[in-house]
């Protein structure tokens, strides 16, 4: 363990108060009093920042092919509820690629994994076997992302 006397400025308000860290870290470099800033730990949370868009992409993608798997397995079942969700996803996602457009590339090599976990909550929701979905994602980045599309 570090004890305090080695861990840097301000690490202790870090540890105990992170919005206050944070208010007083923006207060200090705002005032260019760098000395006074922990900047390993500010670049390992702007970092975080990055990967937390990657984390909302990938979780609203997975709850999008959720629902789409389900619209398209289950038409006797369908609901404005499911429609719903794949609009605010679609919505929510549109608003997370204007601001970071960069995690909208990820999205092509991510769907393979994001596909799975999507057929897995889908077994359990519709009590339906794995066998029951396609084996790959049946659907396009295109189609996933397409205000209209709901596969037939």
């Amino acid at each position: 363990m570090i004890s305090r006397a080695l861990k840097s400025p301000g690490a202790g308000v870090y540890d105990e108060d992170f919005a206050a860290w944070t208010a007083e870290t923006g207060r200090l470099l705002r005032a260019r009093r760098l000395a006074e800033v922990d900047l390993e730990r500010v670049a390992e949370e702007i970092e975080n920042i990055g990967i937390g868009q990657e984390r909302e992409m990938e979780s609203r993608v997975t709850v999008l092919l959720l629902h789409l798997l389900k619209w398209k397995c289950q038409p006797a079942k369908r609901s404005r509820s499911w429609r719903s969700t794949i609009n605010t996803q679609r919505l929510e996602l549109r608003r997370l690629f204007r601001r970071s457009p960069s995690v909208r590339r990820l999205l092509p090599e991510s769907i393979p994994e994001l596909y799975e976990d999507a057929v897995r909550s889908a077994v359990i929701e519709t009590g339906l076997g794995a066998r029951s979905f396609p084996r790959a994602c049946p659907f396009r980045v295109e189609q996933v992302l397409e205000d209209d599309y709901l596969p037939s």
